[in-house]
C-alpha cells in the first residue's frame, strides 16, 4: 500500500534542509551572543492554554487549531504558536523567582487547520524568542536589533520593519469605541467574519485580509491617536533608539497582531517576494500574559519567525551548494572492503565525510558513483594495494592521482583540503 503526506505538511528534504540548518544555525549564534538559552517546549498543550491567551474570538481558536479529547477526557491541543507554552513553562516552574531578564528561545513544529497556501502549511516550524521581565523601551529596541542582524546573517536584505503600539488595557477600550464608531454604517459592507469580530473584538478587523475589508478601513482611526501617556512615551523612546542603532521602519496604523496577548508595541519583518502572506516574522509585547496565567505582574516581549517563508526568501537570493564526499573509498574484493571500512573510521574520526563501497559492484561503477555525489577524493584499494600497503588516489576535480600508504592515508587527505 502507497501513502502520501497529508495535505498541507510536508517532508524537508535535501537540498532544502541545507537552508533549514542553516538558519537555525546562525539562529544559535545570534541568540547566545544576546544570552537566550533554549527552551523545549512540548508539542501538546491543555487547550485552556491557547484559548486564554491568544483569545476565543480569533481566526486561530476559532477556526484553525487542532483540538481533540484524550482518553481521559481532556481537551488537547497541538500547539498553534509557541508563546503561551512558554508563558506556562515560565510560571508553573517559578521562573519569575530568578534574575531578570529571562530569556528563551525554541524551534520546532506548530499546528494550524488553515487552507495550504504559498508560505503556509497546516505543520510549519518557527523559531521564537520570549524575553521576561524587563519594561523598558530599550528592551523592544534589543530584541529588534538581534531580529535585524540575524536574518542579514543568514542572508536576507531589503526587509521591511513595519512598526506600531495599540496600547494597553488603558487606553485601548477608548480606541475600540471610535473603532466600533467608524465601521457603525459600514457594517454590512464588512466580511462575515469582521461583521462577527464587530461585536466581539473590532480591532480584529485590522487584521482582515479581505480585500473590501482591507478597502473600508482606509480611512479608520489611528491607534497611535488614542493611546495613553505611557504608550506614547514608551512607543517614542522606542522609536528613537532604533535610528540611533540605524534601523529603518515603517509606521503601520493598522498593524494589531492577530491574538489577543499583544500590547503596546507590535511588529512585522515583511517581504514583498511573498504575496498577501507577506511576513517573515513577527511579534510584540504581552505585558499582561504572565499574570493572566497566575503570575505575577510581569513585563515581556518575544517573535517568531516561519521558517518556511524564510527558506523560500533564502532559496530565491542565494546559492546553497549541496554537500559532497570528502572521499570515496572504491573496494574490490572482500579484503579490501574490510581495509576501506577501517581507513573510513580513521578519516571519519578526524571529521571528513567518506563513503565506502560496499555493494560489490565494479571499480568503474563505484568511481562513477563517487562522480555522482561529487566527492572530492576517490581512494581505490584492491589486493595489489593490500599488498603493497598503498592506496591509489584521484582527485575527481583536477585528474590529478598518485599513491599513498596506507597509514598516511589520513594525514594525506588533511594536507589537500
Amino acid at each position: 500500500m502507497k501513502f502520501n503526506a497529508l495535505k498541507g505538511v510536508e517532508d524537508i528534504l535535501l537540498p532544502d534542509i541545507r537552508i533549514w540548518q542553516h538558519i537555525e544555525s546562525e539562529a544559535r549564534g545570534i541568540f547566545s551572543v544576546y544570552g537566550y538559552s533554549e527552551i523545549r517546549i512540548p508539542v501538546i498543550e491543555p487547550t485552556g492554554i491557547f484559548t486564554r491567551s491568544i483569545g476565543e474570538t480569533t481566526d486561530i481558536v476559532e477556526k484553525e487549531m487542532y483540538t481533540f479529547p484524550d482518553r481521559a477526557g481532556r481537551s488537547i491541543t497541538l500547539r498553534p504558536e509557541g508563546t503561551a507554552s512558554v508563558v506556562r513553562s515560565y510560571v508553573e516552574n517559578h521562573l519569575y523567582n530568578l534574575p531578570a531578564p529571562q530569556k528563551f528561545f525554541y524551534s520546532g513544529p506548530m499546528f494550524r487547520y488553515e487552507r495550504p497556501q504559498k508560505g503556509r502549511f497546516r505543520q510549519f516550524y518557527q523559531i521564537g524568542v520570549e524575553a521576561f521581565g524587563i519594561a523598558a523601551p530599550e528592551m523592544d529596541a534589543e530584541l529588534l536589533s538581534m531580529l535585524m542582524r540575524l536574518l542579514g546573517k543568514v542572508g536576507l536584505r531589503n526587509l521591511n520593519l513595519e512598526i506600531n503600539s495599540i496600547g494597553c488595557e488603558e487606553c485601548r477600550p477608548s480606541y475600540k469605541k471610535a473603532l466600533l464608531a467608524y465601521f457603525y454604517d459600514k457594517l454590512n459592507d464588512l466580511c462575515p467574519d469582521c461583521r462577527r469580530r464587530y461585536d466581539n473584538n473590532p480591532l480584529r478587523i485590522l487584521d482582515c485580509k479581505v480585500e473590501r475589508c482591507i478597502d473600508l478601513r482606509k480611512e479608520v482611526p489611528q491607534v497611535t491617536a488614542f493611546i495613553c501617556n505611557g504608550c506614547r512615551s514608551h512607543f517614542d523612546n522606542v522609536l528613537a533608539m532604533l535610528q540611533l542603532m540605524n534601523i529603518s521602519y515603517t509606521l503601520n496604523p493598522n498593524l494589531v497582531r492577530g491574538l489577543d496577548y499583544y500590547t503596546s508595541t507590535t511588529f512585522e519583518m515583511t517581504s514583498e517576494h511573498l504575496g498577501s502572506q507577506k511576513a517573515v516574522a513577527a511579534g510584540g509585547r504581552y505585558d499582561r500574559l504572565v499574570n493572566e496565567f497566575g503570575g505575577p505582574v510581569t513585563p515581556a516581549i518575544g517573535f517568531a519567525i516561519g521558517m518556511e517563508r524564510l527558506a523560500a526568501l533564502l532559496k530565491e537570493t542565494r546559492e546553497f551548494k549541496p554537500l559532497s564526499p570528502d572521499i570515496f573509498i572504491a573496494t574490490i574484493g572482500n579484503n579490501a572492503v574490510s581495509k576501506g571500512l577501517l581507513i573510513a573510521g580513521d578519516l571519519r574520526s578526524k571529521g571528513l565525510w567518506v563513503e565506502v563501497g560496499l555493494d560489490g559492484s565494479s571499480l568503474k561503477s563505484q568511481l562513477r558513483k563517487a562522480d555522482r555525489l561529487s566527492s572530492h577524493y576517490a581512494f581505490i584499494i584492491g589486493d595489489d594495494e593490500l599488498s603493497s600497503g598503498k592506496v591509489k588516489w584521484k582527485n575527481l576535480t583536477d585528474s590529478s592521482q598518485g599513491e599513498v600508504e596506507i597509514d598516511k592515508a589520513a594525514e594525506f587527505i588533511s594536507s589537500v583540503r
